[in-house]
């Protein structure tokens, strides 16, 4: 597995997340083939990495209301 450098990642936190400080979630655009993710609570913490066009997959369902938890 390839190492991701992320220290230059600009983040941007998902128009999702809780507006007073719970559940936020970031999310870098500078890469093409895949998604980091991270919480924002903890931005020197563990970064999860998913494939581009699952996370496209993944935000179209959250916006259509497809998501059963």
């Amino acid at each position: 597995m390839r190492s991701l450098e992320l220290s230059a990642a600009n983040w941007r936190k998902s128009s999702y997340s809780n507006p007073d400080g719970g559940q936020c979630v970031e999310v870098s655009d500078d890469f093409t083939a895949v998604i980091p993710v991270r919480d924002s609570k903890i931005p020197h913490g563990p970064v999860l990495v998913f494939p581009a066009d699952d996370w496209s997959y993944f935000v179209a369902a959250v916006k259509g209301d497809r998501l059963s938890i």
